[in-house]
């Protein structure tokens, strides 16, 4: 019986047996969310709208047809044509000029108050969900706080208290979103630190510091991005707010909030006062709300499944 076993049945099982599956590389995951990214719908229409948002603020000495301050007392109210694309405002200041310059000042305003809020939020968030205890009901407590106030009653408020214009903005608008980033990246916090490489790096005894910046922090940026890419276009909304209010930039600067404002008494004689500045705003936040889309769709694993 044994002699009739022949070689081929021996080596069959060897076959068989596979090693363990080696994950891809990390270059091959980021091309993989990118690519992702790229195929969701509308997606490319957003990078389109922000690549251009972010080419007209940088290059706006250069593709300003006129300088946005500059008056033509001669030429107020002045309808849309060759010279004047857009028109000019109520003191014959080129509408198009000043809706490019303020192209900058939405993009620093959005882009500026989110990274204070990411920054600080995702420390703090860090703070209180990875040291628990006294900490974390200090912070959560701190971030209740600011988040019994209204968005905008709050930037208003604190707009009043630093002063009018971009630094203001910037700050007071960060300050409103750092909640929703250390919540959300406490809730996260909470989550990895009970899996079991934390432990196994507990085990091993590695420090506290340690264990939380290289793998607690990298497992839970992902959620911290796709909420950064959405709030990018609300911060823009909301400086826009401001400046409409008179608590933003002060004229005569040119920012969108601030033009419409400016525009709003000319709707029957001069629309496109107003047309210009808020068709911009219109266009830039659709476009990175779709942008935003595509991240979070990318990124989160239920959604791109």
């Amino acid at each position: 019986m044994a002699g009739s076993i022949r070689g081929s049945d021996i080596a069959e099982p060897a076959a068989v047996v596979a090693g363990p599956v080696a994950a891809p590389p990390v270059s091959a995951r980021r091309w993989a969310v990118l690519r992702h990214a790229a195929r969701t719908r509308l997606a490319p229409l957003g990078v389109v709208v922000m690549l251009a948002a972010l080419v007209v603020a940088v290059l706006a000495p250069v593709v300003s047809p006129h300088a946005p301050l500059k008056q033509d007392l001669g030429n107020v109210l002045a309808k849309p044509g060759r010279a004047h694309l857009l028109g000019t405002d109520n003191v014959g200041r080129d509408v198009l000029s000043r809706v490019i310059w303020g192209t900058r000042v939405s993009l620093v305003a959005g882009l500026g108050s989110v990274a204070i809020a990411v920054v600080a939020g995702g420390l703090l968030g860090l703070l209180a969900g990875y040291a628990g205890g006294q900490a974390d009901g200090l912070v959560m407590r701190l971030m209740d706080a600011v988040l019994s106030f209204p968005p905008l009653v709050l930037a208003l408020a604190l707009g009043a208290v630093l002063g009018a214009g971009l630094t203001g903005v910037v700050i007071a608008l960060g300050v409103v979103y750092t909640p929703t980033f250390a919540r959300l990246m406490r809730g996260q916090v909470l989550t990895i630190t009970a899996r079991e490489y934390v432990e196994a790096a507990r085990a091993l005894g590695a420090p506290g510091w340690r264990i939380a910046w290289h793998h607690v922090l990298p497992n839970a940026i992902a959620p911290i991005v796709i909420q950064a890419s959405l709030s990018v276009a609300f911060a823009i909304l909301a400086e826009a707010s401001l400046s409409f209010l008179g608590l933003g930039i002060q004229p005569p600067g040119a920012s969108w909030g601030s033009m419409i404002n400016a525009g709003r008494g000319y709707l029957q004689q001069a629309p496109w006062i107003v047309f210009g500045p808020g068709a911009a705003l219109f266009i830039t936040v659709v476009g990175l709300n779709f942008v935003g889309d595509a991240v979070r769709d990318a990124l989160d694993p239920r959604l791109r499944a």
